[in-house]
Formats: structure tokens, C-alpha cells, sequence
């Protein structure tokens, strides 16, 4: 993730140059010229910032998660929240490190509660369809898993567009129209369509397992 992305402000290369007190690379802003541009709404200032504290970001993410793609996902949700919550900054509750960092373990928290509720949808994908004399076959759990993913794989690429990003990426609605570009209307009909879909297949794929 770069400070560019396309859900973060765009910076020029070069924006960053007699800003937010960095007149030269051997002379960067201080944390209070941060945080002043920041509050200010100078995107620049949000590029140093990022360039300043994302290593840190990162490393934190990357500690408590395990999973090099969730922390470059927590690092670029932690900067957008430095952006979006740039105002609420207070210097005398603390210095713009300790902000960054408090917001850094609120988005790991998060992933971590994501991460728990994918795992908590597939398994009632599963468990609702999986016959009661399997509960506790580890074997047939993992084959419940697979199957859900194979019918999911089935769906028409918008529907399982929407499924994805949904379970996956526990993203609203709303979250998943800014994501796409669709209309909000159209990503519920996808969403309603898609998991009705999704569980007349897995109806079928039991049923058929149950006949064996």
C-alpha cells in the first residue's frame, strides 16, 4: 500500500517539499508541523506522515496477525482513519505517535473480530446443511468447507463478487458500493440473489452426499 492509494488522498510526488516544515530530506517535520498540516487538511503532510510511521504500522499488524496481506490491509485502514479522524487529534492527551499507534491496535482488534466472524460463517454455512452425525468429524467439517467454496465458485461473478467481499473481507453493503462503484440497490440484489443461490446449491451438494 502507498500513500496514493485509491482510497487515500492522492499526493504528488513532489508535494511533500517545503510543507509541513520539510524544506529537505535531512530536515523532516517535526510531529507537531504533523500534526498541524494534518488538522489543517494537508495532504502532504498525510504522504510524510505515512512515510514516517507505516514501517511501525506495519510491523505491529504483522505481529499480531501473522498475515503479511491483513497487515498491509490494517496499514492502509490505520492511515485512513490519521486522515478521516485527523481533527480529533489532541497534543496535549499525547504525541502523534501514540495517536497513530492507539488507532494501529483499534484496526488490529478489528481484523482479528473479521478474522473470527469469516471462520464463524463458513462454519454455520456448514453446520446448517452438514448432516448431525458428522459434527465431530473433523474430516467432514474440512470437506463442508470445500464444498461451500465450490458452490460459491459457481455463482455469476457479480453475485460472488459481492459474497466475497462480504465474507471475506467483512465488508457492508455500503463499504462494498464505495469498493465496486455499483449503485447500493445493486449490490443488495446481488447479495440477496447471490446467497439464494448460494444455498439452493448447497442444498443440492448435500443432498447429493447424504445419498452415498
Amino acid at each position: 500500500m502507498n500513500a496514493q492509494s485509491s482510497t487515500l488522498p492522492a499526493v504528488p510526488s513532489d508535494a511533500a517539499a517545503g510543507v509541513c516544515g520539510w524544506s529537505a530530506p535531512e530536515d523532516p517535520p517535526t510531529e507537531a508541523e504533523l500534526a498541524r498540516g494534518l488538522s489543517a487538511g494537508d495532504e502532504a503532510c498525510l504522504a510524510a506522515a505515512y512515510r514516517r510511521w507505516s514501517p511501525l504500522v506495519h510491523t505491529l499488524a504483522r505481529r499480531s496477525l501473522g498475515d503479511a496481506k491483513e497487515a498491509e490491509d490494517v496499514t492502509q485502514q490505520v492511515f485512513i482513519g490519521v486522515w478521516r479522524g485527523r481533527r480529533g487529534y489532541r497534543p496535549e492527551r499525547g504525541t502523534l505517535t501514540g495517536w497513530i499507534v492507539g488507532i494501529t491496535r483499534r484496526k488490529i482488534a478489528d481484523a482479528l473480530i473479521a478474522r473470527t466472524r469469516r471462520s464463524d460463517l463458513v462454519a454455520s454455512a456448514g453446520a446448517r446443511l452438514a448432516l448431525t452425525e458428522h459434527t465431530d468429524d473433523l474430516t467432514d467439517a474440512a470437506l463442508d468447507q470445500v464444498v461451500v467454496g465450490a458452490e460459491l465458485a459457481k455463482l455469476p461473478s457479480a453475485q460472488q463478487r459481492v459474497l466475497r467481499l462480504t465474507f471475506y473481507e467483512d465488508l457492508s453493503q455500503i463499504q462494498i458500493a464505495e469498493r465496486t462503484g455499483w449503485p447500493l440497490g445493486t449490490v443488495k440484489s446481488h447479495a440477496r440473489r447471490g446467497l439464494y443461490r448460494l444455498r439452493r446449491g448447497l442444498e443440492v451438494a448435500f443432498d447429493a452426499e447424504t445419498l452415498r
